[in-house]
């Protein structure tokens, strides 16, 4: 198993096993999430097209994974930028740390922990931000689709620093795998405060 920290060149190349990673593992509860290549491919050139973002890649061989992706906020798209300009936050001061996928036969094996250090790393050597963060869906505890032994990843996040930013949430729509069409979806963002 490698993991390596990628960027420019080799992060667009990177991006169709990206899109793929996504998909599959989104698929999953709590995202429930029936996407596209096509789109998630688009959505990923948000990354290619700038020089400061990154991804954490697992590796076995020649075969990727799982992946972890990082980018300015200034340079997120408008959806995500949106809820901190209401708030009056700056997107400038702020790294976004994107996904999280890996297959399941690699998890527990410390490869998320890998990943939040190698964003919180990057995002340390570009210099400039104050503070990082991420977002994840927010789902019911009742949720039909729930899986009995669903753990949510809450204290892992915790562990690793992250606390929900009360009142600081955005709306994202796509289709879950038990519906006909998008529908709207409420994500919550995790901060730490970045350090040297």
């Amino acid at each position: 198993m490698e993991i390596r920290t990628v960027a420019g060149d080799e992060l667009v190349a990177a991006i169709p096993a990206l899109a793929r990673l996504r998909m599959t593992v989104f698929r999953d509860y709590p995202y429930l999430y029936d996407g596209s290549e096509a789109y998630e491919t688009g959505y990923l050139r948000t990354y290619a097209s700038c020089d400061a973002a990154m991804a954490v890649l697992a590796c076995e061989g020649e075969a990727i994974v799982g992946a972890s992706t990082g980018i300015p906020m200034a340079h997120e798209t408008a959806a995500f930028r949106e809820p901190f300009a209401r708030l009056g936050l700056d997107p400038a001061r702020i790294f976004y740390c994107g996904e999280s996928v890996l297959l399941p036969e690699y998890r527990g094996r410390g490869i998320y922990r890998a990943f939040f250090r190698g964003r919180e790393d990057w995002a340390r050597r570009l210099g400039g931000f104050t503070q990082i963060c991420f977002c994840a869906v927010q789902r019911p505890a009742d949720h039909p689709l729930r899986p009995r032994d669903y753990v949510p990843l809450d204290a892992a996040w915790r562990h690793f620093g992250y606390a929900p930013e009360p009142g600081l949430t955005m709306q994202l729509a796509w289709k879950d795998i038990d519906r006909d069409a998008d529908t709207e979806h409420t994500m919550r963002f995790w901060f730490k405060a970045l350090t040297a």
